[in-house]
């Protein structure tokens, strides 16, 4: 089955995938698993990222998920921070462990007196049964190696193995440094839902009820897994994928018996969260962004502000300074875009004003 779609109906199935459209009257859990998991390297960005999504979100809500363990904090794709469903972090984290484990030889060229092998058996010995701070972890570790960097050996701790980083870090009103404590231990122990080919097909179907549909390249890139094409191909074989043509002629991936939204439905003002996934990391980011809108926000050490939308595409950004939501826009709005505007900037005030 080959369909095509237009610029605008990619836009308009992409937010209403993302509950950007409308907000929902859904638990947190469920919309984050729908998001395939929230972009924390900014402990607070998950919080606005559901904001922007669910209808009346309470910040309590996600706390109470951290600190009863059934979400959590930790690298996952491509090496980011992630806030996602426990469950669904044990089967992804291997899916995600190679390109961890590139980034573990990277760390490792660093080191001078050890291998990376012989720092993850010491942080793993360290960490068994307890939660240690980071720079605990460092401090510890370069007792035994003196000639190296403590944050390099953390870093190849946390590459390495599937740590978790806990509460207080990561609740709404918390601020504490990154603790970690190893995954079996902070969860409990168990078998992955899936392995191998199975949840890496499981990986490409939360993908697409979430964010398609997409191009090879565009569910790669958020990912960070390659050779991808050969489980698409069974997949679609398997009449459960279907093909649809872009709107500059790209082959797009969807699961079969999905909607394709109208170009013409309202898409209203949306103040997105800082590192959101429906911008960063897309290959496919046309669909939403300019790219020209996109690069000016980025800045040198890699942080993004808060994005906003309007009509459904990149319009501006936010911030919050001395307390107060700021807008900064790209485009001149009319009268009554200014209005809504305002209307969604002070609401996000609001939810700012409940962190204290």
């Amino acid at each position: 089955m080959t369909d095509e779609i237009s610029p605008g109906q990619w836009n308009r199935t992409l937010l209403q995938r993302q509950h950007l459209l409308e907000r929902v009257d859904e638990d947190a859990i469920e919309v984050l698993d729908r998001c395939v998991g929230l972009q924390a390297q900014d402990p607070t960005a998950p919080f606005f990222g559901l904001w922007s999504r669910i209808d009346d979100f309470d910040p309590a809500e996600l706390d109470g998920l951290l600190t009863d363990r059934e979400v959590v904090r930790m690298a996952l794709l491509r090496s980011t921070v992630f806030l996602i469903d426990a469950e669904d972090a044990r089967w992804i984290r291997p899916i995600a462990q190679p390109l961890l484990d590139t980034e573990v030889a990277i760390h490792e060229r660093r080191l001078s007196g050890t291998t990376a092998s012989d720092v993850l058996a010491e942080a793993a010995a360290l960490l068994a049964g307890r939660e240690m701070s980071g720079a605990a972890l460092g401090r510890e570790l370069a007792q035994r190696h003196p000639d190296d960097d403590p944050s390099t050996l953390v870093a190849v701790a946390r590459c390495g193995l599937p740590l978790v980083q806990v509460p207080p870090r990561g609740l709404w009103r918390g601020s504490a440094a990154p603790t970690y404590q190893l995954f079996d231990d902070w969860v409990g122990p168990g078998e992955p839902a899936v392995v191998d080919d199975e949840a890496r097909k499981d990986l490409i179907r939360l993908y697409l009820r979430g964010f398609g549909p997409a191009t090879v390249k565009g569910i790669q890139t958020w990912c960070g897994r390659t050779r991808l094409r050969p489980l698409l191909d069974a997949m679609e074989a398997d009449w459960e994928l279907v093909i649809r043509t872009g709107p500059d002629g790209e082959q797009l991936f969807d699961l079969d018996g999905l909607d394709i939204v109208d170009a013409d439905v309202p898409a209203p003002v949306r103040f997105l969260a800082p590192y959101d996934n429906v911008i960063v990391a897309q290959a496919d980011r046309r669909r939403i962004a300019d790219d020209d809108r996109y690069r000016s926000l980025l800045t040198a050490n890699g942080r993004y502000p808060g994005f906003v939308l309007v009509d459904g595409r990149l319009a501006g950004s936010w911030r919050v300074e001395d307390g107060r939501v700021v807008a900064d826009m790209m485009i001149d709005l009319p009268r009554g875009g200014r209005a809504e505007l305002e209307a969604e900037r002070q609401r996000l005030q609001q939810f700012c004003d409940t962190r204290g």
